[in-house]
């Protein structure tokens, strides 16, 4: 078994140099990286800032085509159910645009479902957008990308 070394510095008294003569302190390596990501974020602060305001109007174009397509969607999905029950009993209406029909009902309710959840993430990523709180909007990427899904599984293919 190998026998441990013991080592001892005394207060006030530096620890002895590298072979090479000098130490690189892990304190002056930790300032100089953040003195450089500082540098990085300056140089390109313009464009991080310009992100950030085209990420915000995008969000409100979104909300505002969701609120939009909600309307619409409540508006058809009313005309809909009532129309459907008295279409399904006309002889003279086709069986594909029965389809069409139905098909346009489902979709327009699965709008109408997804609303609050969609409206909510809208809503928490703008608010995290204009505060600068990004861990508000990392919460959000996930339920992003459920909304897009949603949306394009609901496109015709």
């Amino acid at each position: 078994m190998p026998t441990p070394i013991k080592a001892s510095v005394k207060a006030g008294a530096k620890p002895a140099a590298a072979s090479s003569g000098s130490i690189v302190r892990f304190s002056d390596q930790l300032t100089n990286s953040i003195t450089d990501v500082a540098k990085i974020i300056e140089q390109h602060k313009g464009m991080i800032d310009s992100i950030q305001e085209i990420a915000l109007e995008l969000t409100t174009s979104i909300g505002t085509l969701h609120t939009l397509t909600v309307k619409y969607a409540r508006t058809a999905n009313q005309i809909l159910d009532v129309l459907l029950p008295i279409l399904k009993n006309l002889p003279l209406i086709p069986k594909n645009v029965m389809q069409m029909l139905i098909n346009l009902e489902v979709t327009t309710q699965k709008i109408i479902d997804n609303e609050a959840a969609t409206s909510r993430t809208i809503t928490d990523v703008s608010a995290g957008l204009r505060t600068g709180d990004v861990n508000r909007i990392q919460g959000h990427a996930g339920q992003l990308q459920l909304v897009t899904k949603t949306l394009t599984d609901m496109l015709p293919k």
